[in-house]
């Protein structure tokens, strides 16, 4: 039976529907068969569709009614403000870098980078390929896939100076995403209501996380060339804290790449004060003028715990990362992980490894760096020519943002408002210090928004700017 026929039993019933009442009982298929001279099939596809529309619904061993229109009605969800108590400090809701905004806007706020520059072949393959093997109807092991594991450690041993012991594979565990590694490492290795100290400013995540797990923040200051080591060895004497959570390798907000002395001494203070250094190495495969350096390549007696993702560089959707820890400390991050999630998905996993394992990885980070390099230089020298007065703080030698300071005194809410009526969102930076900020800024991602437009974003914040 044609499609024209299921077109005339929709049209019919639609006419019909619109002058019963609810509930009433729609003529039965046999009765649309001979009144249509249609198929059982024709029929039936008509129904679905007209179930689809919301017009008519079925029950099963009753038949099809006319559907009831429910009333609309406000709901109130009063009795949960007694029931829930106080919102959790650090819990107001999702940072600006998170919001989804209308495609016509020039999204300078995301934390990621745009689509075009991630590895879309190699990713999709990957997935196909992972989907027909027992990865997609296993579980994987806590600690996740060895062959993942020793990727891991692998990369990080290949930064390893003469004279130190690598990570073997065995100390790397796979996560889903830094987030969440970030939960369990300041629950197992510092706790509640223990110190943690924190460059300032510094990731909010990591800012969010502290705040579950309810850790105590210690803010460090920190500059274009990280955090001094005499104000880290000063936090240590004066807290007691037992951890130190860190991006020494292009860090997010900043861009801060910490020089080679700098990490050598703060691993010397950790050691000395018998505690650890949490390195977030997020921006690993984000180096444009520079190549990573971890600190944890240098450490063989466990006082580094070491977190790397590959969300940035391969997929959003690949929600992969590894922790590298030694001793009793990597015991409990992984105590934590099982408890919290139990394993990270198989298939992600066989993805993730076929990803990078690929000839093709090495060509696609290679490309990658030249796209960042041209979005960030083309993001400078349009903030320069269009908003002098916004100051770069200093040009990342990796990363995906620029620091941008604005002029003393500066409303930062009302400019980010301003530029979003205008079509331009950015973040804010008061939402990567742990205490009161330290000056005015805002953090723009030169890797997401189309780069065409950059010279428009800049001219509308010099404009927005010039009128505050």
């Amino acid at each position: 039976m044609s499609q024209d026929s299921s077109d005339r039993i929709v049209a019919g019933v639609r006419a019909w529907v619109a002058s019963a009442s609810p509930g009433a009982r729609v003529p039965s298929n046999r009765a649309l068969m001979a009144e249509y001279g249609a198929s059982p099939v024709t029929v039936q596809k008509a129904m679905q569709q007209l179930v689809r529309l919301g017009l008519v619904e079925s029950r099963p061993g009753a038949g099809t009614f006319v559907r009831a229109i429910r009333p609309a009605r406000s709901a109130d969800y009063g009795w949960q403000t007694a029931a829930l108590g106080t919102a959790p400090a650090g819990l107001a809701g999702l940072s600006s870098t998170q919001r989804t905004v209308s495609p016509e806007a020039i999204g300078l706020h995301s934390g990621y980078p745009a689509v075009e520059l991630l590895p879309e072949r190699l990713v999709r393959q990957a997935l196909v390929r992972a989907a027909r093997t027992d990865a997609a109807l296993t579980r994987s092991p806590a600690a996740g896939l060895p062959e993942l594991q020793a990727w891991f450690a692998g990369e990080l041993a290949a930064t390893a100076p003469a004279g130190v012991t690598p990570a073997s594979a065995r100390d790397a565990l796979v996560i889903s995403g830094s987030q969440s590694g970030l939960s369990s490492i300041f629950r197992a290795v510092v706790g509640p209501g223990q110190p943690l100290l924190v460059e300032s400013p510094t990731y909010w995540g990591a800012l969010l996380a502290a705040a579950q797990a309810g850790v105590v923040l210690v803010p460090i200051p920190s500059g274009p060339q990280g955090p001094d080591p005499d104000d880290v060895e000063r936090a240590f004497a004066q807290t007691g804290a037992r951890a130190f959570y860190a991006q020494p390798t292009f860090a997010n907000p900043t861009g801060a790449q910490w020089p080679v002395a700098n990490g050598e001494a703060v691993l010397e203070t950790v050691r000395r004060h018998g505690a650890f250094l949490i390195e977030d190495d997020w921006a690993h495969d984000l180096g444009i003028d520079a190549e990573p350096r971890p600190v944890a390549a240098s450490d063989d007696d466990g006082h580094v715990v070491y977190l790397r993702s590959l969300t940035k560089s391969a997929s959003p959707a690949l929600r992969v990362a590894a922790v590298i820890a030694r001793g009793p400390a990597r015991e409990r991050i992984l105590a934590d992980r099982a408890a919290e999630s139990m394993y990270v998905s198989g298939l992600l996993q066989a993805a993730a490894l076929d990803v990078v394992t690929q000839p093709a990885w090495r060509t696609h980070l290679r490309g990658f760096r030249e796209h960042l390099r041209a979005r960030r230089d083309l993001l400078v020298s349009s903030l320069a020519e269009h908003a002098p007065s916004a100051q770069v703080e200093g040009i990342p030698a990796g990363g995906l943002n620029l620091w941008v300071r604005l002029p003393e005194g500066t409303d930062v809410v009302q400019v980010v408002r301003d530029c979003e009526v205008r079509g331009v969102i950015i973040a804010p930076g008061s939402e990567w210090f742990p205490a009161e900020p330290s000056g005015s800024y805002v953090r723009l991602n030169y890797a997401n928004a189309d780069p065409g437009r950059f010279a428009e974003a800049a001219g509308i914040l010099g404009s927005v700017l010039a009128g505050a």
